[in-house]
């Protein structure tokens, strides 16, 4: 009898959950997620939702020197790792197995040695692992903040750059993967934004970057052996020098703002001139590629956020357009975008509206296009994603601002809809048309439309548009754009000015906050992803190898007249004009944006009697990586939305 009672009450609790329906039944929040405020995630909603949560992307990593295949990033269970591909069309073979994500992987030249750099709990204190037959062998100190450099051309040594000294200063470190015992330091440097780029043929030299914020940066040459630093570049004036690296013929290339109010790719002279090679009058450089025998050299142009693939002839000059690569972006890469393979083929990714990332290679002669991997999105029809549309308006002082709309389908939506206006982070970020992922359902299952505004200050338009909303006098003129594109969206015949809400992470969620104290009475809600609520306080506890940086961005705390007006522009000074609903999300491990911003925006918009739902992921840091925190991030999002713009 005692054997048999506790089956029996097991069939009776099966068959009583088996009798609930779906719509009463609940879902757990992942262990280390703490909600505060915000309802119980119904199992229906989960169930609704799971395809347009399953979607995947094949990031490209590089080339196999070896057996030609390729690298890509991609994700089978909870996070990204890394994965061969030996022939287009052919598997996805993971070689990674980790907890936690693997955001970059590089391959030595020789294909024999894979170097991995990955984070604790999104912590952002990255180490470099050697990867052996799937187990990550510890290459760093296992403390500091470490950054993958490059690799030298034998494979025998890697370049990199490590906080480990003070925790704020950037040094220069090489060591042979083989040895970690080769480990050391070569150069010790002040400022956080230093690595090394690439090395010379024979491994002696070594090209590093120091960058000090988007439009101001120096080139050098460093000499292994002896730790001395040669300037290749002019520090007198403010220039924008990205990703130099050394031709077959020993001439450093590179990407400038020189004399040009755009990225443009060239060369470096002998006295520090930059000589421009490509030819366009607008819109940036915004990747590159030289093959290794110097022949030619594939670039991206990014025009207004659509990546255009060209290749060049060095000896004639000659460009050619690739074509047949989908109309999309070039997914953001740990390391290079582009990659030419010894034999003389091209990798790269492409994302879009309706491809959800996917691995490319193109044939340099011919420009034939072959994909070589099919990224599956949870089983919907890609082909049905909505494309955006172009907006472009003038803001409170003409400046033209723009960004990309998405209205769903008006066949199964008809009528005015609801619109969610979501803002970049950054803030030299760019929205760009990209694959949407999980927000197709926002567009294809509730009918509410999406825009992706590019404010002042964000990255692609130029150095100038990029500089507009630079210190605290000018950091709200940006919150001024997003009411010049609400004035624009308002007088669109297919959407509900009176059902508008905002979305934004990290700058974007400083953005959002603002946007709620700014224009309360035009919104219906404010989603505030890893947001700066206080400048001030963001300064002072934003990890220190970043300060400097964010100083050059936001202004200086520390000076009297630039802290007064940061504390006047922060939402968090303005709290009682927020009126509207708030959804909060924070990583507790964020070393960018503190969980504390969040926490002092939370108490002081509840002590006003404010509404504010809030979720803390304690394992997770800037922007959730680990997929149960984004998956429950977001069906909360929807939860937020269907209550606030929908009325459900």
């Amino acid at each position: 009898m005692t054997l048999r009672l506790p089956l029996a009450l097991a069939l009776m609790a099966s068959a009583a959950v088996v009798a609930t329906p779906l719509a009463a039944q609940t879902v757990a929040p992942p262990a280390a997620m703490v909600v505060d405020g915000a309802p119980a995630i119904p199992q229906d909603l989960v169930a609704g939702l799971a395809p347009y949560q399953q979607s995947r992307h094949a990031n490209f990593l590089g080339w196999n020197a070896v057996d030609r295949s390729m690298l890509v990033k991609t994700r089978f269970g909870d996070t990204d790792q890394i994965h061969v591909v030996a022939a287009p069309g052919g598997a996805r073979r993971q070689i990674s197995f980790e907890k936690e994500p693997v955001p970059a992987a590089i391959l030595s030249p020789k294909g024999d040695t894979l170097v991995i750099q990955k984070d604790k709990g999104g912590d952002e204190f990255y180490q470099l692992y050697a990867l052996e037959a799937g187990r990550p062998r510890l290459l760093t100190d296992g403390k500091s903040r470490n950054w993958f450099g490059a690799w030298a051309p034998n494979g025998k040594l890697v370049g990199y750059a490590s906080s480990r000294r003070n925790g704020a200063d950037m040094d220069l470190y090489v060591v042979d993967p083989a040895d970690p015992k080769s480990d050391r330091l070569v150069a010790e440097v002040k400022g956080g934004g230093w690595n090394i780029a690439d090395f010379s043929a024979d491994g002696s030299k070594a090209l590093v970057l120091n960058r000090m914020s988007i439009n101001s940066a120096m080139v050098y040459e460093l000499d292994l052996a002896t730790g001395k630093m040669k300037a290749l570049t002019d520090s007198k004036t403010q220039v924008s020098y990205v990703d130099p690296q050394y031709a077959p013929d020993g001439s450093v290339w590179l990407t400038s703002n020189k004399g040009s109010d755009f990225l443009r790719l060239g060369k470096l002279d002998a006295k520090g001139g930059f000589a421009a090679i490509t030819k366009e009058p607008r819109w940036d450089v915004s990747d590159y590629a030289i093959a290794p025998d110097g022949s030619f050299v594939v670039y991206a142009i990014n025009e207004a956020g659509v990546s255009r693939v060209r290749v060049m002839d060095v000896a004639t000059g000659a460009v050619r357009n690739v074509d047949g690569l989908p109309g999309g972006v070039i997914p953001y890469s740990f390391g290079s975008a582009i990659e030419i393979s010894p034999w003389g083929q091209i990798g790269l990714s492409m994302s879009s509206a309706k491809v959800p990332g996917d691995a490319f290679s193109i044939d340099p002669k011919t420009l034939a296009v072959t994909q070589w991997t099919h990224s599956e999105t949870g089983g919907l029809d890609p082909t049905k994603n909505v494309e955006p549309k172009f907006v472009e308006v003038a803001s409170f002082d003409g400046e033209k601002v723009s960004g990309f709309l998405y209205q769903p389908d008006p066949a199964k939506f008809p009528g005015k809809r609801p619109l969610i206006v979501d803002i970049h982070g950054g803030p030299e970020g760019q929205t760009r048309p990209d694959f949407l992922g999980p927000n197709n359902y926002l567009l294809n299952e509730l009918g509410v439309a999406l825009f992706f505004p590019n404010v002042r200050g964000s990255s692609g338009f130029g150095s100038r548009f990029v500089n507009l909303d630079n210190g605290p006098f000018k950091r709200e003129d940006s919150v001024k754009d997003i009411g010049a594109f609400l004035d624009t969206l308002e007088k669109d015949p297919a959407l509900d000015a009176s059902r508008f809400a905002v979305n934004g992470v990290s700058y974007g969620g400083y953005m959002c906050y603002a946007s709620a104290t700014h224009y309360s009475a035009r919104l219906k809600g404010a989603n505030c992803y890893v947001a700066i609520s206080n400048f001030v306080t963001f300064l002072e506890n934003t990890q220190s190898y970043r300060r400097d940086l964010r100083r050059v961005e936001y202004g200086d705390e520390r000076d009297a007249k630039q802290r007064a007006q940061l504390m006047k522009i922060s939402p968090l000074t303005s709290v009682d004009k927020i009126t509207i609903p708030l959804l909060v999300a924070t990583g507790g491990t964020d070393p960018r944006v503190p969980a504390s911003e969040a926490d002092q925006m939370i108490g002081a918009v509840r002590a006003k009697g404010g509404e504010a739902w809030h979720l803390l992921a304690k394992n997770d840091g800037h922007v959730f990586r680990k997929k149960e925190n984004e998956d429950y991030y977001f069906w909360t999002s929807i939860m937020f939305w269907r209550k606030t713009l929908l009325g459900q």
